[in-house]
């Protein structure tokens, strides 16, 4: 720790004496100045033990020895060293009173002592304080190193981070999630923080922050070295960090963004193994790909999963989608196969498992977000997933999720599954201006005819098209005679100039009425 004024009155060479403020003995010293300027304050920064021998001053008057040391005592000086023996034999009551009033600590220095030694005492403190920062800061930089390379993941790391700066750390994820945290308490404590983390990703890095509150100070450091962040390193502590401490934080900002760097070329290498594998899998050939993938993929191939496509709307739509996915299977131990292509990422997960569902979260966050009709552009990606399947089945997955991704754009949603599309009526596929024009042309004529009184064709049509051409049960719908309903079908073949007996033209007016039907806001 840096000197204080009770470790100088402590120093046997110095022989100072305290005279005023014994209770504030434990002020840091940042520097020892000699001045006999009557207002040195201009010229000081705070934190000096002032040296004087009152040349200057008129130190037996009351009112400006108050007026003196409540100016040094404003601008943070330490204390004053008076020589006795100079200019006064004996330090004059005024000063005495004044500092005792003020509260500011008042050394007597003997006529022996010369200031020189004084400010080589201060000096040579300060210089040993400093040392020991250092040497305290190159032994956490060691130990630290050690824990990175153990190869046993953050934790180590941090638990030897935390030590060395007597409080907590933790490590986050790009999505802010916490990866990490030592003690463990500090898990909950680190989990609050998100948000902060989350304005700090944003930031190009390396950037940092201080936060907190009544608990604690605390730091947050972004990792990485590129246009965005690739995680957070939070430390916690009851005061500023000291040299040693920033010295051990430093270590520990700069192994942690090597090892993330690492683990992003590993990565890499990972997508290269993993892009063979889809190719073999869309090629038919899953026994092939089970041999390429290893112990790295296999596990994956074992079980149902899901083939998504994920399409980027924004800059960096598919790169934070992709991270949350990984940052969700990481903490579960999930195997996930990951396919960069151009603006689109192609990825392996498993059903059910941690990274489906945080993919779903995110689009659900996007489609809350960011409200919209008929387009996804105001997303940061659009994404289609297939619905589970197995190796012999890839290349049908990969198309069930290519049509997802067509209809998520067309329905400005962030994410569709090809399982709604099998579920669901075939209507809401359709349901946008193109097909609407095409059914409003297609039954205009029909509209138009039943608007000047002259029948009820429209309505005959769609009780005939729902009965499947049945002319008893239509009619009994209708509440008319068969033989009229006969004579409406004429009319609606005559008036459209198309055989109702062709069943492309009956597929095509059921759904040109359905989609009318859906344009049109129900009654009541």
């Amino acid at each position: 720790m840096p000197p204080t004024l009770a470790s100088l009155v402590q120093h046997s060479a110095l022989k100072l004496t305290v005279r005023a403020g014994a209770d504030r003995l434990g002020t840091p010293v940042r520097w020892a100045h000699a001045s006999e300027l009557a207002d040195p304050v201009p010229y000081m920064d705070g934190g000096e033990l002032l040296l004087v021998t009152a040349t200057n001053l008129d130190a037996e008057d009351a009112e400006s020895m108050r007026r003196y040391v409540r100016r040094l005592a404003g601008a943070g000086v330490a204390g004053v060293g008076f020589a006795v023996g100079v200019n006064y034999e004996d330090i004059p009551a005024a000063l005495v009173e004044a500092a005792e009033e003020a509260g500011l600590p008042l050394l007597e220095v003997p006529r022996r002592t010369p200031f020189l030694a004084i400010s080589k005492a201060v000096s040579a403190a300060i210089a040993a304080d400093q040392y020991r920062a250092v040497t305290a800061g190159f032994e956490a930089q060691r130990e630290l190193t050690k824990a990175a390379l153990a190869g046993d993941g953050p934790a180590e790391l941090l638990a030897r981070l935390a030590a060395h700066i007597d409080g907590w750390a933790a490590l986050y994820d790009t999505s802010g999630a916490v990866l990490a945290a030592a003690p463990d308490w500090a898990a909950r404590r680190a989990a609050r923080l998100t948000p902060d983390v989350e304005r700090l990703r944003d930031r190009p890095a390396p950037a940092s922050v201080v936060v907190g509150d009544s608990e604690d100070r605390v730091e947050l450091q972004s990792l990485g070295t590129g246009r965005r962040a690739r995680g957070a390193l939070a430390v916690g502590t009851g005061a500023a960090l000291g040299t040693a401490e920033r010295y051990a934080v430093h270590s520990a900002v700069a192994l942690l963004t090597l090892t993330t760097a690492r683990s992003r070329s590993l990565q890499g290498a990972e997508q290269r193994l993993g892009a063979a594998v889809l190719r073999m899998l869309l090629a038919g050939q899953p026994d092939h790909a089970r041999a390429v993938a290893g112990d790295l993929y296999g596990g994956l191939l074992d079980a149902p999963f899901r083939l998504l496509i994920a399409e980027a709307t924004a800059p960096t739509g598919s790169e934070l989608l992709t991270e949350t996915m990984e940052a969700a299977a990481a903490r579960t131990g999930e195997a996930l196969l990951l396919v960069p292509e151009a603006e689109r990422v192609v990825v392996l997960a498993a059903d059910g498992g941690s990274a489906v569902a945080a993919c779903a979260a995110y689009a659900e966050a996007q489609d809350d977000r960011a409200p919209r009709e008929g387009g996804a552009e105001d997303s940061d990606v659009v994404v289609g997933l297939s619905a589970p399947s197995g190796p012999i089945a890839v290349s049908a997955a990969y198309k069930q999720a290519e049509q997802a991704l067509s209809v998520a754009r067309r329905r400005g949603r962030a994410l569709v599954e090809h399982e709604e599309l099998a579920a669901g009526s075939v209507l809401p596929l359709l349901a946008d201006d193109a097909v609407r024009a095409f059914a409003d042309g297609m039954l205009r004529a029909l509209y138009e005819h039943d608007a000047k009184g002259r029948g009820d064709l429209v309505a005959s049509l769609r009780a005939w098209l729902s009965r499947h051409g049945q002319w008893d049960a239509a009619a009994a719908d209708l509440g008319v005679h068969r033989h009229t309903l006969r004579y409406r079908m004429r009319r609606v073949e005559e008036i459209l100039g198309r055989s109702l007996d062709d069943p492309d033209v009956r597929m095509e007016l059921w759904l040109a009425l359905k989609t009318t039907e859906a344009a049109t806001p129900a009654e009541g």
